[in-house]
């Protein structure tokens, strides 16, 4: 007679991460802002494979890194990679054995890791990152914006999400009227801010090109400029005084991310709107910011991109950062232009996203069908961060993952 087995006594063997997959891709293009010319840019894609099945196929969390830094293969294979195959399952997981504990996963990646120092290794961490939150919605059969709404936000994501197109870069052979053209086509295909470049030209014909685009704009319709962190203070302040008579949606990124005093020097000169952040790497660097740099948190919006800074884990220490000095998570609208942040946009409420209609394709843009109509989009309902949605970016994800 075979004896009774109380299967309460087993353990149940937690779900795992079967295999993280790096492929570093070119999104090369002839395009140059002030700072950079981006003939040469690569970026990560990476594949978290988990063991839980669905469909008969496994599920596979997928993420990126967004334009301006470059791939991060080596430090993905030689050191998280590595952390993270070598962990105990159980220890990854959440308290149900289910699904993926992301703040746990961090915490594996980061081990023996010192502070500060936040360069490529946070860009490395936050590409992981990205796949590991597509993977936990994927196996909550939740869209990540619903996700994070209930996890972290009033419970309920934003149905529609503000955008912009950025653009506006200095290209071979492109004059004014490519560029009137560019930012025309920006505005028929439903935006209301576009964004151009300045500083990789004189200061008069810089100001030729902001007020031509600015003549071509109807009401309601904005533009911001953006330095990429170019000037110093003298030029800064001297492209402020310039350009106080425009009514900018904002002065973007004027100088070296990290010189506080230059930032908070020329927001004594400069009263419109100013953005910077997207080159910040941590909720500390963030935090001196916002401590140092002179920010108003009720005129200036803050660029953090999660991709590049250690990932939507860290985000969250952030936003509980901002929160605690004051600062409405409206005035956040991160860099990249990647559906991550969109997700992150409509989950916490932030301000906005940033877009790249034509760049950097197929990784920037939103899923199939998505349309932006008087400068918002609307989230489709899809499982994950949604990259399935988006046919020619999850052929190159199918692939990396198959």
């Amino acid at each position: 007679m075979m004896a009774h087995v109380n299967l309460l006594t087993y353990p149940i063997c937690p779900m795992k991460i079967i295999d993280i997959i790096e492929s570093t891709r070119p999104i090369k293009s002839d395009i140059r802002n002030a700072y950079i010319d981006f003939s040469k840019m690569t970026l990560s894609l990476v594949a978290v494979v988990t063991d839980v099945i669905r469909d008969g196929k496994p599920v596979v969390g997928y993420g990126f890194n967004s334009n301006g830094r470059y791939g991060q293969g080596q430090l993905i294979r030689e050191r998280f990679r590595p952390r993270l195959l070598a962990a105990t399952p159980d220890s990854l997981v959440d308290a149900s054995g289910e699904n993926l504990d992301p703040h746990k996963i961090w915490d594996c990646m980061m081990t023996n890791e010192k502070p500060g120092g936040h360069g490529e290794r946070s860009v490395a961490v936050g590409t992981i990152d990205m796949a590991v939150w597509d993977a936990v919605a994927k196996i909550a059969d939740q869209p990540l914006h619903d996700l994070l709404a209930c996890r972290y936000g009033n419970g309920v994501a934003n149905p529609k999400v503000f955008v912009y197109a950025a653009g506006g870069y200095y290209h071979p052979g492109k004059g004014l009227q490519g560029l009137l053209g560019e930012m025309q086509s920006y505005l028929d295909r439903g935006y209301s801010v576009v964004k151009m470049k300045i500083g990789g030209a004189s200061l008069a014909e810089d100001q030729a090109r902001i007020e031509a685009v600015l003549k071509m704009l109807k009401p309601g319709q904005q533009l911001a400029v953006d330095a990429n962190g170019r000037f110093d203070l003298a030029t800064a302040v001297a492209y402020g005084k310039a350009m106080a008579q425009y009514p900018l949606f904002w002065y973007e990124e004027a100088g070296d991310p990290l010189d506080y005093e230059l930032q908070a020097r020329l927001s004594e000169s400069y009263s419109g709107p100013m953005a910077t952040g997207e080159n910040l790497f941590s909720m500390q660097d963030a935090r001196n910011l916002i401590r140092y740099g002179g920010m108003n948190p009720e005129r200036d919006y803050l660029q953090f991109d999660c991709a590049l800074s250690y990932g939507l884990v860290e985000y969250l220490r952030t936003l509980e950062m901002l929160k605690a000095h004051g600062w409405s998570p409206t005035r956040c609208v991160p860099h990249g232009g990647h559906q991550m942040s969109l997700a992150i946009a409509a989950g916490l409420g932030l301000g906005g996203n940033e877009s790249y209609p034509d760049l950097f394709q197929p990784y920037g843009g939103f899923p199939d069908g998505v349309r932006v109509e008087n400068g918002y989009v609307s989230l489709p309902s899809l499982p994950g961060i949604g990259f399935e949605g988006k046919a020619d970016l999850f052929a190159e994800m199918k692939a990396l993952s198959e």
